[in-house]
């Protein structure tokens, strides 16, 4: 069997597999989206075609939508060149269950994929005939979280940003850049309506985005690239809008295992991909069944029935904040960042399995996540904390069979830690003076830390996972020598001071020292790591 448009033709075949197929016209609904674009979307890796994707697919199966969506890559142009083009822009998602069983369905909603690649006349030129459609209705992204950053950590420009200003929107590189060059297109094409959705596990991801945009735009403007005309027009939230959205699926990157397992079945040439750029991705996507998608309700030129869509929740701009802050300042994402560093130190390869066979990693968990976060987190209201925060102990965290890895949680952490771990920090602050009660943040802040050494508990060297401010922190830390604790003086004191990075200065808060005395202990030699984790759960 073959992840194509003619290889679907073999029914019976995949129906045998157990695979299920399309019950939409594949062709018909990829012609009507490049005709008459409604959904257009920026980021198009694992978390898109498993989940955005997947919520477009049932859409389409239900005859709630009756055209694909766009898909348009701004990061890395090998994913068209080898995920989406050889396939003929299918996908095949993996839904696997705690037990052990899957569920395997081919896409048929990945419409058109389009590279934003503004040095080729092809493609940059289709993507300004897509936003100069009146018929479009959102662009939503999932470009991760450093996507959205103009600056680096000292407040100057991030280089390919200040390339993308002294070089306006016929040159963009960057996707904030290509973003703003397109909406630009838009705006001269009509003054046409559009909804930015973020997608992304970011705080008020839509404020973050907007911010960015019109960002870029001014700068533009000062260097006369566009005029304040096209200023008014991105700023009134009533024409351009910028929903906020919480997200929340975990999706492991792609398994060899089931690569291997597809291949067995009768499907062809599944195996995952590394790309120039370290993306890891596959034909396929393997994801776990439970999905959050809460989106503010707000989209001047119409929508699609997203209400329609498994895990969706339309609601308006408040509650999305209190979902998001309950998801990722307290319930799921600080655990990810505290515990998925400190396992690649302990030597363990899979976040499930760790917290499934290691007692203290487990209390640190649930220490974080139940005796920390839950005191000081508001109640959205659709969705219970608690049970939210039961469910993951329960389900979601110990499936094994997700695969999920320790490293791939200690990717871009240093974007993340100031929502993570700052939020709780700033409410205890808020609500007892000071953030000393803590116990579980600070040491997974010192083990976050203690992990950017790249030397385990047993003093052996690794690769650290991508983060855009590994070397800057590599630097303040380089002379900090494990076994050697004198080596530690004052090395932290700029990273754990710093408001950009954790929104709040850690010292004022009264965890500065507490995380410094924690890091000095996981410093002392081998085992020393698992014996600070033992001591302070």
């Amino acid at each position: 069997m073959k992840l194509s448009k003619c290889g679907l033709k073999e029914r019976k075949l995949w129906e045998q597999a157990g695979i299920f197929l399309p019950g939409y016209d594949v062709e018909a609904v990829s012609e009507k989206a490049k005709k008459e674009p409604v959904w257009v979307h920026f980021g198009i890796g694992n978390i898109f075609r498993m989940f955005i994707g997947g919520i477009s697919d049932g859409l389409l199966e239900e005859g709630m939508l009756d055209r694909g969506i766009t898909c348009v890559e701004t990061f890395d142009y090998e994913v068209v060149d080898k995920i989406y083009e050889p396939y003929d822009n299918l996908g095949l998602n993996v839904i696997l269950h705690g037990d052990g069983t899957r569920e395997y369905k081919v896409l048929g909603s990945l419409a058109e994929a389009v590279k934003a690649q503004s040095s080729d006349p092809v493609q940059w030129n289709r993507l300004k005939e897509i936003f100069s459609i009146p018929s479009l209705q959102m662009v939503s992204f999932t470009i991760t979280e450093k996507g959205y950053a103009l600056h680096r950590a000292d407040g100057t420009w991030l280089p390919y940003v200040q390339s993308d200003i002294q070089k306006g929107p016929d040159y963009a590189v960057g996707a904030i850049a290509v973003l703003v060059a397109m909406l630009h297109e838009r705006y001269r094409a009509g003054k046409y309506p559009l909804a930015l959705v973020s997608m992304d596990n970011c705080s008020q991801n839509g404020s973050k985005l907007r911010k960015s945009v019109l960002t870029m735009a001014e700068e533009w403007k000062k260097a006369g690239f566009v005029n304040h005309d096209f200023i008014s027009y991105i700023s009134n939230e009533d024409v351009i809008a910028f929903p906020w959205t919480m997200i929340d699926k975990i999706t492991p990157r792609p398994s060899e295992q089931i690569a291997e397992d597809l291949e067995k079945m009768g499907v062809e040439n599944m195996q995952p991909v590394i790309t120039g750029k370290q993306t890891y991705i596959a034909p396929f996507v393997n994801a776990e069944k439970p999905q959050y998608l809460v989106i503010e309700d707000h989209f001047p030129n119409g929508r699609p029935a997203l209400e329609k869509g498994f895990g969706v929740y339309m609601t308006d701009r408040n509650t999305v904040n209190l979902s998001e802050r309950m998801k990722v300042t307290v319930c799921l994402n600080p655990v990810h960042s505290a515990a998925g560093p400190l396992g690649v130190v302990l030597g363990y390869e899979l976040f499930a399995h760790m917290l499934n066979t290691n007692e203290d990693m487990m209390k640190m968990a649930r220490m974080i996540a139940y005796d920390e976060g839950l005191p000081v987190v508001p109640d959205p209201g659709i969705l219970s904390p608690q049970a939210f925060v039961d469910e993951l102990f329960q389900d979601r965290f110990p499936n094994e069979y997700l695969g999920d890895t320790n490293l791939r949680l200690a990717v871009d952490v240093s974007q993340m830690v100031g929502i993570r771990f700052g939020e709780t920090v700033k409410a205890y602050v808020e609500k007892y003076g000071d953030a000393s009660k803590l116990t579980a943040i600070p040491l997974g802040i010192a083990g976050w830390l203690r992990y950017m050494l790249a030397v385990d508990d047993e003093g052996n060297r690794y690769e650290l996972a991508p983060d855009p401010m590994k070397e800057e922190l590599q630097e303040q830390l380089h002379d900090i020598v494990v076994g050697c604790p004198e080596t530690f003086t004052d090395q932290l004191k700029p990273i754990l001071s710093n408001e950009r990075l954790f929104f709040t200065d850690l010292y004022k808060a009264g965890v500065g020292e507490k995380i410094e005395t924690m890091f000095r202990e996981m410093i002392v030699g081998p085992g020393c790591v698992k014996a600070a984790i033992h001591k302070y759960v």
